[in-house]
């Protein structure tokens, strides 16, 4: 019996005597917490998506406490989170521009040409290492949805071979910008809705044997934009979105469709999110 009882006694006197110790060891070697870093942190969505661009949402709040970043440094949080952070540190909170992430592509499987099958592991990194990716086109959505995969907020879909971003559910948190390898996603300000969608710097003459919606280099935009928001280089033509003010008379001018109202949902585009 005394081989069992002795045991028992010396393990429950040793965690005993460790209890006593880490109860000592918290208390004289507990770090002091910041009310305002805990205010700030609960005032934070808490989605640690690291769209602000530090560690998750204590970092984004430590920074925030320690004047290191600004009261709108949430992305997602937008212009409520930003109000409620600079209350709680004593400032007035700018206006945030909120943004939405964008497809420079509208090359699906009828609009745009395949110069090979590809039947690998469906990551659109790996794919792009193959030749450039499938496409014909070297600068389109490579349709494998790695976008997809790595959205925390169900904003992207994969509508007949391309990425689709639901614009009332993207929170900017710039995942997808990240991830894509062909960088053909980009933020634009949620109240403009022209967008060049295409990516193709090829010459006009080429993207018209690929892809039926690509910039062909005619400039029409360039010549009909009333405040000039539009530049060209590259072959490609691009809206300056500070002068833009989205009459979508670029839209109307388009030849071939590669200019798009980003704000019209498409029957194909609803019937996936509706899923």
């Amino acid at each position: 019996m005394t081989n069992i009882i002795n045991p028992v006694v010396v393990l429950g006197g040793l965690g005993l005597l460790f209890g006593v110790l880490l109860s000592i060891a918290s208390k004289a070697f507990v770090v002091e917490v910041d009310p305002k870093v805990e205010a700030v942190l609960n005032a934070l969505p808490g989605a640690n998506c690291g769209a602000c661009g530090y560690p998750g949402c204590e970092g984004c709040a430590i920074a925030i406490a320690e004047g290191k970043a600004a009261v709108t440094a949430c992305t997602i949080g937008g212009q409520k989170v930003a109000e409620n952070v600079a209350t709680i540190m004593g400032v007035n909170a700018a206006t945030m521009e909120k943004k939405v992430a964008v497809v420079h592509c509208q090359g699906d499987c009828e609009k745009a040409k395949d110069k090979y099958i590809y039947h690998g592991i469906q990551d659109c990194r790996i794919q792009a290492t193959l030749a450039g990716g499938q496409k014909e086109c070297s600068y389109g959505c490579l349709g494998c949805g790695t976008c997809y995969d790595v959205c925390p907020f169900d904003a992207i879909r994969m509508i007949n071979g391309i990425a689709v971003i639901n614009r009332d559910k993207c929170t900017a948190c710039n995942k997808c910008v990240e991830i894509c390898p062909v960088k053909i996603i980009e933020m634009v300000p949620y109240d403009k809705t022209a967008v060049v969608k295409c990516k193709s710097e090829d010459p006009g003459k080429l993207v018209r044997g690929y892809c039926s919606v690509g910039c062909i280099g005619c400039k029409i935009c360039v010549k009909n934009c009333p405040t000039e928001a539009f530049s060209f280089e590259n072959n490609l033509a691009s809206i300056n979105y500070d002068k833009c003010i989205d009459c979508l008379l670029c839209i109307e001018k388009c030849p071939t469709n590669a200019i798009d109202n980003s704000s019209i949902i498409s029957e194909d585009f609803a019937k996936e999110f509706a899923s």
